[in-house]
């Protein structure tokens, strides 16, 4: 069954950094893409970053791009996010999910995880 667990939110002063793990079920990457996503209040759900399991190939939004970095480990049962120089604007709550193709479009995503907090405040 295709799970997605993130973790690795919190409170963060601008500037800072956090890395975001997506723990996934067994052989995920060997079949879908993994997405990282934010929605902050009274917003709607932003797509991030992708990464395509089967080659490591990677995509961003224009907002994101030199700031933050998606990566799996050696298992490829994690997924990360690392985000750097992080703002007060990218306060929300991050979701990571899964889909049959690279995308940074939420339609496109069929199993999506709980989400994990992140806010970026001083």
């Amino acid at each position: 069954q295709l799970q997605l667990a993130e973790s690795g939110g919190g409170l963060v002063q601008p500037g800072g950094s956090l890395r975001l793990s997506c723990v996934v079920s067994e052989r995920t990457l060997d079949y879908y893409s993994v997405g990282w996503f934010r929605q902050a209040p009274g917003k709607e759900r932003e797509g991030l970053s992708c990464i395509k399991g089967t080659d490591g190939s990677t995509i961003y939004t224009e907002s994101v791009k030199g700031r933050f970095t998606i990566s799996t480990d050696n298992d490829k049962r994690a997924v990360y996010l690392q985000m750097d120089n992080l703002r007060p604007e990218d306060t929300a709550v991050y979701y990571c999910a899964a889909a049959h193709w690279p995308s940074l479009k939420p339609t496109d995503f069929v199993t999506w995880g709980q989400g994990t907090q992140v806010t970026v405040s001083s």
